[in-house]
């Protein structure tokens, strides 16, 4: 069998990588929702999502020569915002593609953390052709909001907390946009109760 592309060790490497840099979010107790139920509060984490996760755990594996060409990458918001946080930390430029009809909020926020915005794209159909197309044009360094490794790992920090805060959890129910979330969360819980 060919092993999974992301491990628990990787996740476990990704939160060294990203310790210290970022809020260690609370895992609350919501008995709204029925005894033993617990949120995991990501909504404060820095740019107000999980993202920075994966953005800063990416960030940290660039050679210098690709940090000098900065960094590029395509969303709706949460991973653009990230991105220029993320970037800006490390003293990098970035560009970030999003559509015509995004979130006015999600694009300011991107540009309130430094980043350059591309709004060419039509619409969400339009977005990863223009992504490629400046790409290429410019050189930068792809960050990509869920189809990369070390971005999932990042990701999947949020689960090495989950089983923390709640060691016996039975279910995680995670919410899935492009899946890198949901893809680290089960790589960090994968083997979570057998020696690594």
């Amino acid at each position: 069998m060919e092993p999974l592309p992301v491990s628990r060790q990787n996740v476990e490497q990704a939160a060294a990588t990203i310790a210290g840099r970022l809020h260690r979010t609370p895992t609350l107790s919501c008995r709204t929702l029925g005894p033993e139920m617990f949120l995991k509060a990501e909504l404060l984490q820095r740019t107000g999502s999980f993202k920075p996760r994966g953005v800063l755990t990416k960030l940290a594996s660039l050679t210098e020569e690709e940090r000098g060409r900065g960094v590029i990458s395509a969303s709706a918001g949460n991973h653009a915002a990230a991105l220029a946080f993320g970037a800006a930390l490390e003293g990098l430029t970035s560009l970030v593609v999003m559509y015509q009809g995004a979130s006015d909020v999600k694009r300011a926020a991107a540009e309130g953390y430094g980043a350059e915005v591309d709004l060419e794209a039509t619409g969400p159909a339009d977005v990863f052709e223009r992504l490629a197309e400046l790409e290429q044009e410019t050189g930068r360094v792809l960050v990509h909001p869920f189809d990369d490794p070390l971005v999932v790992a990042g990701q999947g920090t949020v689960g090495l907390e989950i089983l923390e805060d709640v060691p016996d959890v039975e279910t995680i129910v995670v919410p899935c946009g492009g899946g890198g979330l949901s893809a680290g969360i089960a790589s960090g819980r994968r083997l979570a109760n057998t020696p690594r």
